[in-house]
């Protein structure tokens, strides 16, 4: 799933849910099934009717339960979802757009721009702002302010916006009724800013959000969903055989409907429920049963985006997209805790004794869909790969190829120390077979970033020191390593900046591994077989969101500007928020500044506006800094202030 951990506090307040996660009305341990080895096992499988869906869910997921239900399979791990276009911004381009991972595939984030207007999501609030007189034109209250905490991100097509927000159980600003009918999910809501901004229509649906990509109007949401299915309620002193007994018998006893993901469709002034068709459900050749991936498709130029859905399925886990202009992928990491294996022949016995956990085969799942031509995508092909994915940036599809980089062995139970390692699986687009691997990166460390310019990958591994492999991948059948520098710190994320060289954001630190604050260093790559370090900037006590967020992350290639938030801390705390404004050369990184938005009066509410600089784009000769208090414009080439918009 998205679920980019935008600050310590969310942090926390997730791994406190995790810790307490519940299902089927008890309380649960998060012990996922196995995944499926797919390698090889590529064929295609459409459901041919609602009883042979129904039979085959049923079966799989009667394989995988546990006693404690299917477990809550949200992952709450600090990830870095979003990031820069491979090649640099034309330097003709007047404004500076989301930094995202593949050129002309947009991606969900707080703010948008069309040079003209700035449009940014705040403590449920839409804000138009115009560039020229830099005054608010239009507000629109999403949620009510009890619900200011609502993690909301935007997509914008023209003068339509959709608004993500990703958490469960909102409830739109003005509703007479404080308990929302039908799914609890992810609420995705339409927005029409041709005037003053009004909703047109909103989607809520079953499931976790997982992500988004927009390809000119077309916009496909991704969402996970577990089986609906009432677990018998555990009685005093029952063993676990018997809680599974129990609980297979509940899954085997099920309707088809219990799978099938619904959603609340808002349009046109009416209100509907549906559910996503057996029709639509597909799966590779081994799956567990106890998840679907749903993908949503809608054109937000179109007159009626929400009236009429067909989202498509497959009995699969994901929590990671990666999105090309012709492909989808989902990717689902193996988990960290023990499971049960699959076993796919023959179908249980419920009186059978349950087999002892062991820890599962820790491969990453992918799954492919053609999504070329506009409308609803082709499901095309599921593979797997040995290991964890860091993040989206460990993804790249070239000529035909997906290049999947990956750590096994780390942090992971059951693992011994010392033992983890990471490598680059090569797999055919088309099938996702495997084509070629190089392994052995890292030996005792795990991939911190990952970042493929072309036919040139770039690994970051540590744990004490930071090494930097450079990879030749122009052969698929025999990639290699030609390169390694190694330095003290790591780079979190890496972003091309101009020919043969990457800047490289992260933390400084000691010879024992311990972080000493923000670093941004400057590579030459231009050499594979020797990379070096050319220049680095390093801030004391200091961590920046574009560590983990690389949407956080801004550069200007026209003026050599790198802009990232910086926060500092003393004595245990949050000392102060900005903007880094960094100067990038040829040879040199220098700082030019910084830019501070003045601190909010007090409110005493229970989600008080943040000063914290969040998000920074350049207009014209102007750079913007965004933050929950409101957007500062400023000289781009000296930082004088020059307006002050405030979010009242």
């Amino acid at each position: 799933m998205r679920t980019s951990i935008r600050t310590a506090g969310v942090l926390a307040a997730l791994l406190a849910m995790a810790a307490t996660g519940c299902a089927g009305g008890r309380t649960t341990r998060d012990i996922p099934s196995a995944p499926a080895n797919l390698t090889d096992k590529v064929r295609l499988v459409a459901y041919t009717d609602c009883d042979e869906m129904t039979e085959g869910l049923r079966q799989a997921a009667a394989r995988n339960v546990t006693p404690w239900g299917f477990g809550d399979a949200m992952l709450f791990a600090a990830r870095s979802d979003v990031a820069t276009a491979e090649r640099a911004v034309p330097d003709q381009q007047s404004h500076s757009t989301t930094n995202t991972h593949e050129a002309g595939v947009d991606e969900p984030d707080l703010v948008k721009t069309d040079g003209d207007r700035v449009i940014t999501v705040a403590r449920g609030v839409l804000r138009v702002v115009d560039v020229k007189t830099r005054e608010v034109t239009g507000t629109l209250r999403l949620v009510a302010e009890d619900q200011a905490w609502a993690q909301a991100d935007l997509l914008v097509h023209g003068d339509r916006a959709l608004v993500l927000f990703q958490g469960g159980g909102i409830i739109p600003f003005g509703a007479t009724a404080r308990a929302q009918a039908g799914p609890g999910g992810p609420r995705y809501v339409l927005v029409d800013l041709s005037g003053e901004p009004r909703v047109l229509g909103a989607m809520t649906v079953h499931g976790q959000h997982i992500d988004a990509r927009q390809t000119g109007s077309t916009v496909r949401l991704v969402v996970r969903s577990q089986p609906e299915i009432a677990f018998p309620t555990p009685k005093q002193d029952e063993s676990e055989k018997e809680l599974l007994e129990g609980n297979r018998r509940a899954v085997l006893s099920a309707p088809g409907d219990a799978w099938l993901p619904s959603y609340d469709v808002e349009s046109g002034g009416a209100s509907r429920t549906e559910r996503v068709g057996c029709d639509r459900v597909s799966h590779p050749d081994q799956f567990t049963g106890t998840s679907l991936l749903t993908i949503h498709t809608f054109d937000l130029a179109a007159a009626t985006p929400f009236g009429s859905l067909t989202p498509i399925a497959v009995a699969a886990d994901g929590d990671t997209v990666y999105g090309t202009a012709g492909s989808l992928y989902v990717t689902s990491n193996p988990r960290w805790w023990e499971a049960r294996p699959i076993d796919v022949v023959p179908p249980p016995d419920p009186s059978a004794a349950a087999p002892a956990p062991k820890t599962p085969p820790e491969r990453t799942e992918v799954h492919r869909f053609d999504v070329s031509a506009p409308g609803v995508p082709r499901y095309v092909a599921s593979g797997s790969v040995p290991g964890r994915l860091l993040n989206q940036y460990s993804l790249s599809e070239y000529d035909g190829h997906l290049r999947v980089a990956t750590t096994s062995g780390a942090e992971v139970s059951g693992a011994s120390p010392g033992t983890s390692e990471s490598g680059v699986y090569v797999l055919d687009a088309g099938t996702l077979a495997p084509t070629g691997s190089v392994t052995g990166l890292g030996k005792g460390e795990r991939i911190y970033s990952v970042r493929f310019v072309d036919a040139l990958g770039y690994v970051v591994t540590f744990r004490q020191t930071d090494p930097l492999y450079t990879l030749d991948l122009r052969d698929p059948a025999a990639p290699k390593v030609t390169g390694e520098l190694k330095i003290t710190g790591f780079s979190a994320y890496l972003h091309p900046a101009g020919e043969g060289r990457l800047v490289g954001v992260g933390q400084e630190a000691s010879e024992a591994g311990r972080a000493l604050g923000t670093q941004i260093s400057l590579f030459d790559v231009s050499d594979p077989a020797a990379p070096a370090v050319l220049s680095r900037f390093h801030q004391k006590e200091s961590g920046s969101e574009a560590e983990w967020d690389p949407h956080a992350f801004l550069y200007w290639p026209a003026a050599g500007l790198a802009v990232l938030p910086l926060q500092t801390w003393t004595g245990g705390g949050i000392g102060g928020s900005a903007a880094l404004v960094l100067r990038v050369g040829d040879r040199e990184i220098t700082k030019l500044g910084v830019v501070t938005h003045p601190r909010p009066a007090a409110t005493g509410g229970f989600a008080p506006a943040d000063q914290g600089i969040r998000r920074s784009l350049v207009i014209g000769d102007e750079l913007w800094t965004v933050s929950g208090a409101g957007l500062k414009v400023s000289d781009a080439a000296t930082l004088a202030d020059r307006a002050w918009v405030p979010f009242g």
